[in-house]
């Protein structure tokens, strides 16, 4: 698995004062950051920290993933096997990771079998699965909605989407990891393109004076850190926080189209509060998914495929539109400049046939629509104009047994309908 990723079992102090006498009451933190590097290609981070069991005073340790790709599910579990061992012994973790590193790293949807030796249990075999999507494997929105209401969560996808400077500051590392990682993720399928951290070390505090885009987790006591708080979004996730927003521009319950906002919100109502992590990530995703669907869906219709494989060439200007309803093109203009956009049209581009999760609830979309379009034609087929209708019922009223009785009916039927709607 090296080419996947690199692991190393190592002691690391914690962010911790020297001064810190209870050790007793750290907790168990898992998180995740990413490492972007020059060319923009990024690494996964995957880290465990945790004060070993024993006795007296003792250092905490820290376990560390970096992979190409972000398969936390699995990595966790890994985890879970290298806590098992370290409870044995430091020297029970290295036969372990020569295991791992001599399978290959399983493709997606397939699983590779660890074969382990553990004293007093015997030879056990480890089933590491890698799942087929991992789009939002590494995913738990309830961190994101138990710190923000859902009016706030939205002005954050407004900020996210227009590719702004954003930091959000917690105390806890998991907290800022979490939230950043589901942020990201509301974005699908589009890729966030510019600088990611989702827990800002000391040494790189600097980035937070970067003039382009970012999402940044800080730990909130490096808020006086942060000087020009300008032109930017800062999102304080602080349980009880007084303002939520420490900064922001002005503008971000504005920049999503009303009506669209409006069905986000009742699509989020539709979640539980005792929902599970599996159920609430299907309520969400589908109903940031579906706001794309309805704002941008329409794109495949503009792009003009020339022959001899030659890439397509996107439609700007019949695509702006052709966006419906008109209240969208507005939003649809401005986000049509960002990087995240211009990148997935070049893919688009280059790609002739276009599969996967987006793609189907494009064409379910457009199937709905045509079915609506093709229902309310025949409603209309049938209205009769009023004045006529109105003698039409007179005399069918007195003659309820004639052929057109039930026509009339129907049509009376029909423009009540459309009426109403």
């Amino acid at each position: 698995m090296t080419s996947e990723y690199s692991s190393e079992p190592q002691s690391e102090p914690f962010p911790l004062s020297t001064k810190h006498k209870n050790v007793q009451l750290i907790n168990v933190e898992t998180f995740s950051f990413v490492l972007t590097e020059v060319d923009g290609s990024r690494r996964n981070g995957y880290c465990r920290r945790l004060l070993p069991s024993g006795k007296g005073a003792r250092p905490p340790e820290a376990y560390c993933i970096i992979s190409q790709v972000a398969c936390f599910g699995l990595f966790s579990k890994i985890f879970d096997e290298v806590e098992k061992r370290r409870q044995i012994s430091m020297a029970m973790i290295y036969p372990f990771m020569q295991s791992l590193r001599e399978a290959p790293f399983p493709a997606p949807g397939n699983t590779v079998k660890i074969k382990s030796f553990i004293p007093e249990s015997g030879t056990e075999v480890i089933s590491l699965t890698r799942p087929l999507d991992s789009w939002l494997e590494h995913v738990d929105f309830r961190t994101l909605f138990r710190c923000l209401t859902d009016e706030e969560v939205l002005r954050v996808f407004a900020s996210t989407v227009l590719e702004r400077r954003i930091i959000f500051m917690a105390d806890e590392l998991s907290t800022l990891s979490q939230v950043l990682h589901a942020v990201a993720a509301l974005l699908y399928p589009f890729t966030w393109q510019h600088t990611f951290i989702s827990i800002v070390p000391s040494v790189l505090i600097d980035v937070v004076m970067a003039p382009t885009p970012y999402l940044l987790g800080v730990q909130k006591n490096k808020l006086d850190d942060v000087i020009d708080q300008s032109d930017m979004l800062i999102v304080d996730l602080t349980e009880g926080a007084e303002n939520t927003f420490i900064t922001c521009i002005g503008d971000e319950s504005t920049i999503l189209p009303e009506k669209l906002q409006e069905e986000l919100l009742q699509a989020l109502c539709c979640r539980k509060d005792n929902s599970t992590s599996e159920e609430l990530n299907k309520v969400v995703s589908e109903a940031f998914l579906s706001f794309f669907v309805k704002t941008v869906g329409h794109f495949p219709s503009h792009v003009k495929r020339r022959s001899g494989g030659q890439p397509g060439v996107f439609q700007i200007n019949s695509f702006c539109k052709a966006s419906e309803p008109k209240a969208s093109r507005q939003f649809v203009k401005r986000f049509i400049q960002t990087q995240m956009f211009d990148l997935f049209i070049q893919e688009v581009e280059r790609q002739p046939t276009q599969e996967g999760f987006f793609h189907q609830k494009i064409a379910e979309y457009q199937q709905s629509k045509k079915k609506e379009k093709a229902k309310r034609g025949w409603v209309r087929g049938l209205v009769v104009p009023l004045p006529i209708l109105a003698t039409i019922e007179m005399i069918f009223d007195t003659h309820t047994s004639h052929p057109g009785y039930e026509i009339a009916s129907l049509a009376t039927s029909a423009i009540e309908r459309e009426t109403n709607q």
